[in-house]
């Protein structure tokens, strides 16, 4: 009888070490299957998100996109003179000068690089192919694209873990309210260029259109900040764009003149910027965002002109217009408007369905690249050589096929770019499928696009074109480089496109070159669900105004269709990076929930008083995580009227502005209210607009523990206010389109006893995963 005790509590320890067994394992991110989300959250309502910000779980911070109207800031405003507003103003559109152009000069490097390297590569095979000598072409080919991998890799394994992938998540994410780190950074922007030069000379299956948005918006970030971190102007003028307000405007022209970089579309590029990547926009930025795009189409422009003289290398020639099919007329007939419908249906279904796979081989890659730097650098190698090979042996499955005298272009060709490439044929011959596959991403799009071509690549060789790079899409984008899904996803619908034109050529008019045109949009629409900047930047790309009706009936049709099945693949990065992004329309089941129900299931919230004893401050800094606080000071004298004792919630003051005034020895010996030259001698609105400062690097003596500071000048006293019976949806709806970072709640009813502020909603408490987490109740549907 006395064992029975020591067997149970035996039992019970055992118990306890194999739940914290499974607990570790549940940590582990090895251990974690596909069907698991990719990062933990807790069952509570809480402030602190956790993201996938390049290769780490980071802590993520929201941005203060909201006007902080403190004695500092007003006084700030009040002193500034008509003289200093011009200069204000004068910056704005300097700034989006010198971002236009840097961006058209970085984008025009990044060309000529890609198309230099790729050209003497693929002039070299040429070399080993005339000559017979097959198989160290092949080692030549892997072994150089092998190289130029391995340095794309190593750059962002090592240097930069956030210059990986396209970098249009985390924008969506920045302009969204969430400030993702290191995503902009000096760093970035280097291994971005170089990676980039780097991936798309290997010949791996990704464009350099979403990097260069990335590439776009760092420059912007850094012209906005003074530079780099650690080198930063302390210029006068920049001052004026130390907030997030200004940087968010200035950062949104850096992303439509990446756009415009790389398709040469600036009305694309600023309808991609306003349709896709903002969420706040006004008039005046849209006049900036153009003005940048126009600089970036003139510096392309110009340096057009320079290579059309054969100064740029094998760059070679043309225009503004990349992939021109304006040569071919468009008439259309009844029956036209069945292969356009059923090409809009298949992009919606094959989007939502490559959006669907890609999703799967994402939560794949995130377990390999958990395993350390070794395993993604094997992982982006092995996709290399696959692709590599893939390029280079498939091309000898195609018979060789006769050149036709009509054909508009010289037949057989062994130049770098061509529409008839000769590969292994003899004279007079040419191999449609190495045309396609031998040669860079933007050539193997022209040449699909090619019309008047209607005999000149055979069904096989474009069956095997678009398998191939349907299993190319989904293995490479996620490998640890630069990389831009624009370029993949067009290859594909490009191919499906061309084979519905082959197979419906004895029944409509339209040319197979643009039915390949028509699938590379549908599939974008289908993936990305974009249909008014799509459509323009594909007019732009295209050249063929003709095309506008039957394009817009096919983006329609394509996005309708796919969303229908899940959302778009950049909503689906977002998710799976743990992004906290607030979508424009709220869950239907938000309207039967109001925010006081949310602020019953959070932790009380801290208050301050206006002023406040530093070991208080001191306390709650150093054992909260909030970022910002309700000023409440009780007997009060209402104004007007001769009633005291009365309670006023005074504003909000932020973490940052407590700890500089810390940092400033901001004390009081008394409890009392400091007047306006004193808050001006001891602060600047420079200085409380620094946010890197923490509790930990301030020290107090146990003197100044006693002491007391002046709240009132540092508190933002016109925050947004919700009453608590509001609708979540409501105020999911003013959050988003205010850009707030905290929303205070305070109660439908006023009196003694009852608090001034019921709680405080963040970005992280409105996200519906988290509410049905902190809620359970709402997912289940009601029984009557």
């Amino acid at each position: 009888m006395e064992s029975d005790p020591k067997k149970l509590e035996k039992a019970e320890t055992e118990a306890e070490a194999e739940a914290d067994e499974v607990e570790e394992q549940e940590r582990d991110p090895e251990s974690n299957s596909l069907r698991q989300p990719l990062l933990k959250r807790n069952r509570t309502l809480s402030s602190t998100p956790l993201a996938l910000v390049g290769a780490k779980v980071s802590h993520i911070e929201s941005l203060d996109y909201e006007i902080n109207e403190n004695d500092l800031f007003k006084h700030d405003w009040r002193s500034r003179s008509k003289v200093q507003v011009l200069q204000y103003v004068f910056l704005k559109w300097s700034l989006a000068f010198l971002v236009g152009l840097l961006t058209g000069l970085i984008a025009t490097l990044i060309n000529l690089a890609i198309e230099n390297i790729a050209g003497y590569k693929l002039l070299a095979i040429v070399g080993f192919i005339e000559e017979g000598r097959y198989i160290s072409g092949l080692i030549f080919f892997t072994g150089i694209n092998f190289f130029l991998t391995l340095v794309a890799a190593v750059l962002c394994v090592c240097f930069a873990p956030t210059a990986a992938g396209p970098g249009i998540p985390e924008i969506k994410a920045y302009l969204n309210g969430v400030d993702t780190p290191n995503m902009f950074g000096a760093t970035t922007l280097l291994v971005k260029i170089v990676g980039s030069i780097g991936a798309v000379a290997a010949g791996l299956d990704l464009g350099k259109e979403g990097p260069l948005v990335h590439i776009g918006s760092c420059i912007a970030s850094l012209l906005g900040q003074g530079g780099p971190d650690n080198y930063r102007i302390k210029w006068r003028w920049l001052r004026y764009f130390n907030n997030d307000r200004d940087r968010r405007d200035i950062i949104t022209c850096g992303s439509s003149s990446g756009v415009c970089a790389a398709f040469r579309a600036p009305v694309g590029g600023v309808l991609f910027a306003l349709e896709e990547v903002a969420t706040w926009w006004r008039s005046a930025l849209l006049w900036r965002t153009f003005f940048s795009t126009a600089v970036v189409v003139v510096v392309l422009r110009a340096f057009i002109e320079i290579c059309n003289s054969g100064k740029c290398g094998l760059f070679g020639s043309g225009g503004l217009i990349m992939f021109d099919v304006s040569d071919v007329k468009v008439s259309y007939q009844a029956m036209d408007v069945i292969p356009v419908i059923i090409i809009g249906i298949i992009g919606g279904l094959l989007g939502s369905l490559y959006n669907h796979v890609l999703h799967k081989v994402l939560r794949l890659y995130n377990l390999i690249n958990h395993k350390g730097k070794m395993h993604k650098l094997l992982l982006a190698l092995a996709v290399s050589i696959f692709t590599s090979v893939c390029q280079y042996c498939l091309p000898f499955l195609a018979q060789c096929r006769a050149c036709d005298p009509s054909f508009p272009e010289a037949c057989p060709t062994n130049d770098r770019s061509g529409n008839f490439k000769q590969f292994n044929c003899p004279d007079g011959y040419y191999n449609d499928l190495a045309t396609l596959l031998l040669t860079t991403n933007d050539d193997a799009v022209r040449n699909i696009f090619s019309t008047n071509t209607s005999s000149e690549f055979h069904v096989f060789s474009i069956l095997i074109f678009f398998a191939l790079y349907c299993i190319l899409g989904l293995i490479t984008f996620g490998i640890a480089v630069p990389s831009g899904l624009f370029l993949p996803i067009i290859l594909m619908g490009s191919g499906y496109g061309r084979l519905l034109g082959i197979a419906m050529r004895s029944y409509t008019n339209l040319d197979q070159g643009l039915y390949a045109v028509l699938g590379a949009a549908s599939l974008m629409a289908g993936s990305m669900r974009m249909t008014v900047s799509l459509c323009v930047i594909f007019l732009e790309l295209t050249n063929n105004l003709l095309l506008l009706p039957i394009t817009m009936i096919v983006l329609l049709i394509a996005k309708t269709v796919g969303d229908c099945f899940n959302p778009s693949i950049y909503e689906i990065i977002l998710e799976l990076k743990g992004l906290p992004f607030l979508d424009a329309n709220p869950e239907p089941w938000m309207r039967n929930l109001t925010v006081g129900e949310l602020a019953d299931v959070k932790p009380p919230v801290v208050t301050l008083c206006g002023v406040e004893k530093v070991s208080r401050i001191v306390d709650v800094l150093k054992n909260t995580t909030h970022h910002a606080f309700p000023i409440v000071d009780q007997g009060v004298l209402v104004p007007g009227t001769v009633a005291t004792g009365a309670t006023e919630l005074h504003g909000l003051i932020l973490r940052a502005h407590l700890v500089q005034a810390l940092k400033k020895k901001w004390f009081l010996p008394e409890r009392r209210r400091t007047e306006e030259w004193e808050v001006m001698e001891k602060f600047n609105w420079v200085e409380l607009a620094e946010r890197e400062l923490k509790i930990e690097q301030v020290a107090v003596t146990r003197e100044e523990m006693e002491m007391y500071v002046d709240l009132h000048p540092l508190t933002n006293t016109t925050p947004y206010t919700v009453v608590e019976s509001m609708s979540v949806a409501k105020a999911m709806v003013l959050f988003r389109q205010v850009g707030l970072r905290h929303l205070l709640i305070v109660p439908k009813y006023q009196g003694a006893g009852v608090p001034p502020v019921v709680g405080i909603l963040t970005r992280q408490d409105l996200r519906a995963y988290n509410i049905l987490a902190a809620l359970p109740h709402l997912a289940r549907p009601k029984v009557s």
